[in-house]
């Protein structure tokens, strides 16, 4: 018989411990946003909210009852700054400024040769009709033959392709001597000068950002520093638990020098001592390795863990994070990222935190049916966003199925339908609806499939619907 046989499933109960796991990557956060809206108009009871990926954009304001400044006019994904996230390096928009001014330079004689072609027919109909006009065909074979002379074009046009490349490189070495790292690499040296090509640290500003406008109201104070900001941000999570809007918070981010999950929590008194203790030695230094309280030590490690959770590896600029002198790595500064499959260890973290139903929100449309195939993609950030999608769609589909037989219920709010990729922040042109889709409208799918998925069937069914239950979605958000 097999010992994993899942329990009969419950029906979700607002009195029980409730989680929002909201996890993707870059655009999900505008789903994210969405999902928010509905469920606090429908007033949805939270305990915990944690984040994966883009996730953590969510999670923070969720825990502090800011979660307004997501969605509205003004607020962080209907800025039109959020179209700036994740562009490509300058660096590498210098490279192909660079090949593009030097295939210019090369095209150069094939136009001056092309312009006999408009040349010629000219002066043939100004001679057919008798206009009284200068040679034009003696003066452009003039201007050729000077041109192709051996010290014109053929001397020039390969030192100025020469220059542009050559100026190109010594910037690309400069900056690459600027940004190296205390830490002595392994390798050539020259890979220096082929960073990664997205760059992930304007979306942690851009967090930071509109966390300060939250935080400080209308006061016209100067903003803080990250690091500040972020002993700010716990202090008042820490002093508000307990109150209604403000919940416990979990991030995640992932260690590529010690090949760990790590897990940041502000948890309540009564859980803070059982986060990190475990029965053995064994387990004991294992979470402390892996788990840091943001109510102690690791309060000034916020702003660098939610920088993690932005980073992507391989696509975005490298994250770090100092560890405390008195935490288990002693000061050590390690590079740190997000990992997809780390939503599995969330769930798993929920469930030692008394965590008994889960509402699981991705942007990550549910697996494709016969027919249903999509062209593929050209764009360099389309592609991988293209995998990054595919790749969260099946973790949730392993999380889900994991969780089900020994941790909490999980009730999953997905679209069955996202052309918008996780890097898709001006929109995307969807096939099927022959349009181009916006963030906007992304966040209204979010909204009318937390009502169509979860409120209404889930919440409804339970016979325990708090909040108004006459709140329904617009016509506008219908499907």
């Amino acid at each position: 018989m097999n010992d994993r046989t899942p329990a009969p499933v419950e029906p979700y109960s607002p009195r029980r411990r409730t989680a929002l796991v909201l996890t993707g990557t870059g655009t999900a956060g505008a789903y994210h946003a969405g999902v928010l809206r509905a469920l606090h108009e429908a007033g949805v009871k939270l305990d915990l909210v944690a984040g994966c990926g883009v996730g953590v954009v969510g999670a923070l304001f969720a825990a502090v009852d800011g979660a307004q400044r997501l969605w509205e006019d003004k607020g962080f994904w209907r800025s039109a700054d959020v179209q700036r996230l994740y562009e490509w390096r300058p660096i590498l928009r210098l490279f192909w400024l660079a090949a593009a001014l030097s295939a210019l330079l090369v095209t150069l004689p094939i136009a001056a040769m092309a312009a006999g072609l408009v040349v010629f027919p000219i002066d043939f109909v100004l001679k057919m009709v008798g206009a009284e006009a200068p040679d034009l065909s003696a003066g452009y074979m003039a201007l050729v033959a000077q041109a192709f002379a051996p010290e014109g074009l053929p001397t020039w046009l390969p030192r100025l392709v020469l220059l542009t490349l050559g100026l190109a490189l010594i910037v690309a070495g400069v900056l690459a001597w600027l940004g190296r790292g205390e830490r002595r690499p392994k390798g050539v040296s020259w890979w220096r000068m082929v960073p990664a090509p997205i760059g992930a640290r304007s979306a942690a500003e851009r967090c930071w950002t509109a966390m300060w406008d939250l935080l400080r109201g209308a006061a016209p104070l100067r903003q803080p520093d990250p690091v500040e900001l972020g002993r700010r941000y716990t202090e008042l999570l820490k002093d508000s638990l307990g109150q209604p809007g403000f919940r416990e918070l979990v991030i995640t981010a992932h260690d590529l020098d010690a090949h760990r999950d790590l897990i940041f929590a502000m948890v309540s008194e009564s859980r803070r001592r059982h986060l990190i203790r475990r029965p053995t030695i064994q387990e004991g230094e294992a979470r402390r390795a892996e788990v840091f309280d943001l109510a102690g030590v690791a309060r000034d490690q916020l702003a660098d863990a939610v920088a993690a959770a932005l980073a992507i590896p391989l696509a975005t600029e490298g994250s770090t994070l100092c560890f405390t002198p008195d935490g288990y790595w002693r000061g050590e500064t390690h590079r740190v990222c997000t990992r997809p499959g780390a939503l599995i260890r969330v769930l798993d973290e929920l469930g030692s935190l008394d965590i008994e139903q889960v509402v699981l929100v991705t942007a990550a449309p549910d697996p494709a049916l016969a027919h249903e195939l999509s062209p593929p993609c050209l764009d360099g950030r389309a592609r991988l966003g293209e995998y990054l999608l595919s790749a969260e769609s099946s973790v949730v589909r392993d999380a889900v199925a994991l969780s089900g037989v020994s941790g909490p219920r999980v009730f999953t709010i997905r679209p069955s339908h996202n052309p918008i990729g996780p890097f898709d922040f001006r929109g995307q042109f969807d096939d099927r609806s022959d349009r181009v889709q916006s963030l906007d409208e992304l966040m209204s799918r979010g909204y009318s499939d937390a009502y169509y998925q979860f409120i209404e069937p889930v919440l409804g069914a339970s016979g325990e619907l708090v909040g108004d239950p006459s709140r329904r979605p617009t016509s506008s958000h219908k499907r």
